[in-house]
């Protein structure tokens, strides 16, 4: 007699990162995907009404984060959870302790497969319960970071993820020059250098220190001491001068802004 197949919720806000689970669960044995969902509240209500035997949890949503739900459903009460995440792998201490495994964006298929074999094994084993201490241990521990409970989670960004040549690499924020919209994506111009990241501008907008990175222009956000010069053009649209000699436009909406960010207005 076969063995049910494995439920599995997904939760995440972006739609290419949920079609891409959904495509990779499609290759997988006895796997049913009951549900997908976009925000945190959504996915409070899918765990409870659906019951599923696993979830992939965005961890930064607007709104409701992933640690919110899992603290709204209770630990005891969570499925077995593998995080989807932007955080770079320092970052990720905290959950590395509390789920079966976790994936960094952009993640390729082989830790995918990991990941989601560790997880069909733990609940093959029955081991549900440990997991839900290890989430419980997550939400108990102290914001300040002391003892010895799971690292605190920084603020801010500190890496980026990026995928190069099937592999996934880790670019330093401090590195990056500007960031500017590519599509779906974006694209990190750092030095010399140009990465590809499954990133949305209001996402790295929110998640990078408005101390040192300004969105300037809906495609651009740029390191605010990288900026040479802040230029008025021919028809009055402005663009700032990067130090690297780049240059990249802004918003006028966003100049008086940008004045006072670089001292120029007080």
């Amino acid at each position: 007699m076969n063995a049910p197949a494995l439920r599995v919720l997904i939760v995440d806000d972006e739609a290419l990162a949920r079609q891409r689970l959904t495509d990779l669960l499609r290759g997988e044995q006895a796997v049913d995907v009951v549900g997908q969902t976009d925000n945190g509240d959504a996915a409070v209500a899918a765990i409870r009404e659906l019951a599923p035997d696993l979830v992939f949890l965005d961890v930064q949503m607007p709104g409701r984060t992933g640690i919110d739900v899992v603290r709204e459903i209770g630990a005891a009460q969570m499925p077995a959870t593998i995080f989807v995440t932007a955080y770079d792998q320092y970052a990720l201490t905290a959950f590395d302790v509390a789920a079966i495994d976790y994936l960094v964006k952009p993640f390729d298929d082989e830790r995918f497969e990991l990941a989601f074999a560790r997880a069909r094994r733990a609940i093959e084993l029955k081991e549900i319960g440990a997991l839900s201490v290890r989430l419980r241990a997550l939400l108990d521990a102290p914001s300040g970071g002391q003892g010895t409970g799971p690292a605190p989670v920084p603020r801010y960004l500190e890496r980026i993820a990026v995928e190069m040549r099937g592999q996934v690499r880790v670019v330093p924020v401090e590195e990056i020059d500007a960031i500017t919209a590519s599509g779906p994506y974006v694209e990190l111009h750092a030095g010399d250098k140009t990465y590809l990241a499954r990133e949305r501008m209001q996402t790295l907008e929110e998640r990078l220190d408005p101390h040192h990175f300004a969105r300037v222009h809906r495609s651009v956000i740029v390191r605010l001491d990288r900026i040479k010069a802040l230029m008025r053009e021919p028809g009055g649209d402005y663009a700032v001068r990067l130090r690297n000699g780049k240059q990249h436009p802004v918003s006028r909406s966003r100049v008086d802004q940008l004045q006072r960010w670089i001292g120029v207005l007080r």
